[in-house]
């Protein structure tokens, strides 16, 4: 099993890591599956988001499977993101050999809502991070929550999202900061949240009931059971590129608003990078440059960096008042020569030779992935929106990988992503925005922004105006 066949790869690549990208949404979650059903030792799983759904549903069986193999589990999830999942936290905790731990917990249970009144500074802060490490040896970092629409489990919209599947040295940075946000002062054992004298131990039919019968469930078995990366990895096949790879993340301190500036993620990882010399691509689902970041990108623009920005456009986005925060600097970025691509969300998938290309793939579907990539030479990939948020409210983890091949695979998929699946924006002779729309090689030009209604745009206006960046 992987898990179990790393360390001959690992001994003869010392003080690199092997990283692989992981693209393909059932490629992400068979990969969490494998780890989960091959760990030996222990899992350690750190999460923003659990769903009640085909997918989170799966991964609680695989955690108990694990546990009944005497595999010690950890699961620590931030309480904004487990809606109707107590009861089933609370059992899985009860299990023998896996300890549940809530971070920044709400005191409210059935009305959570209620916390941010009455302890609005707290509970404003959330652990953003998501990893999945099994015996301390192979770990999956990157930008995707555990939910059935990170994993193409679902009809609906697909969230396009990029991971990394990595062994090595880069390993063991994962795990020793797994314990440090386990050890916090934010995360607090299930057991001293969670009352029931009903809580028997976990079974699907019982807590998530739903998930049992629900009908996609087998096809979507079926469907990961062909994944490629799945048979390769059984294979024990190297499929890693080996490479320099850094761990960077938040204090978790920052989850009690008491972290220092040289502990925040994004200065680390400015002071990583260093400033760009020839080119910067930012993907991000959540762009909030602020003025500040404008500056910075224009300054950058004035000294030769070519900047390509792909983002959200407002029919993908699911946080209007965070495209509002974005909408109000286009104008200012484009001038200064800031290459614009926003996501559509329901991109032609008929074109076949491009679709084979991509990493990224739905007919309906919202932008979620987190990465860009310096001089065509490093990249980060992790859980950090461009936004104030990331950088100083939540918490967030992710890699910076020193790899030009790896950067310029991530270009490569950025240009078949902008080439038919994205609006490119450009200023017109009156210096008002178009959205440029190709589709099978015919350009489309919209005037004005599309899917914009009266009142979506009425909200954005006012959105706009309202002093809330720092919020965004």
């Amino acid at each position: 099993m992987l898990v179990s066949s790393v360390a001959p790869l690992v001994a003869q690549h010392p003080n690199k890591s092997g990283i692989r990208l992981l693209g393909d949404p059932k490629d992400a979650f068979a990969a969490r599956m494998l780890l989960a059903l091959s760990a030996q030792r222990t899992l350690d799983i750190q999460y923003y988001i659990w769903q009640n759904d085909i997918t989170g549903a799966l991964l609680f069986e695989s955690i108990v499977e694990a546990s009944n193999r005497g595999v010690r589990v950890r699961l620590l999830l931030d309480d904004n993101g487990v809606s109707g999942l107590d009861e089933a936290l609370l059992s899985l905790d009860r299990l023998d050999n896996v300890e549940v731990r809530l971070f920044n917990p709400f005191a409210q249970r059935r009305f959570k809502w209620l916390g941010f009144i009455t302890d609005f500074s707290r509970v404003n802060r959330r652990m953003h991070n998501k990893s999945f490490t099994a015996d301390n040896s192979v770990t999956i970092v990157g930008g995707r929550n555990i939910g059935d629409d990170y994993f193409g489990a679902t009809s609906t919209i697909l969230k396009q999202d990029l991971d990394i599947v990595a062994i090595g040295s880069v390993v063991n940075e994962v795990s020793l900061d797994f314990d440090k946000y386990w050890t916090s002062t934010s995360a607090h054992p299930v057991n001293d949240i969670l009352f029931s004298n009903k809580i028997s131990k976990y079974c699907t039919s019982e807590y998530l009931p739903a998930q049992v019968t629900n009908p996609k469930r087998d096809a979507y078995i079926t469907a990961l059971e062909r994944s490629g990366v799945m048979h390769s990895l059984l294979a024990n096949e190297d499929l890693f590129e080996w490479d320099t790879v850094t761990m960077i993340s938040d204090d978790p301190a920052k989850g009690a608003g008491r972290q220092s500036n040289d502990a925040l993620l994004f200065t680390k990882l400015v002071q990583i990078i260093g400033r760009p010399q020839s080119s910067l691509l930012l993907v991000t689902p959540y762009f909030v440059p602020t003025k500040e970041g404008v500056e910075a990108f224009i300054d950058l623009a004035k000294s030769g960096i070519k900047i390509n920005i792909v983002t959200n456009s407002m029919q993908a986005t699911d946080v209007l008042p965070v495209h509002s925060g974005y909408a109000k600097h286009r104008k200012t970025l484009l001038k200064a020569g800031i290459n614009l691509f926003e996501t559509r969300p329901n991109a032609s998938d008929e074109q076949s030779s491009e679709k084979k290309k991509r990493h990224f793939k739905s007919s309906a579907s919202s932008l979620h992935a987190k990465t860009f990539a310096i001089d065509s030479k490093r990249l980060f990939v992790g859980s950090l929106n461009f936004d104030p948020r990331s950088m100083h409210l939540n918490t967030e983890l992710g890699f910076v990988i020193e790899s030009p091949k790896i950067a310029k695979q991530v270009e490569q998929v950025f240009e078949a992503q902008a080439a038919y699946a994205s609006y490119r924006l450009s200023l017109d002779k009156k210096g008002k925005i178009n959205w440029i729309e190709t589709n099978k090689g015919r350009e489309t030009v919209h005037k004005t922004e599309p899917g914009m209604t009266i009142f979506s745009r009425a909200a954005l206006a006012l959105l706009s105006l309202l002093a809330i960046e720092w919020l965004l």
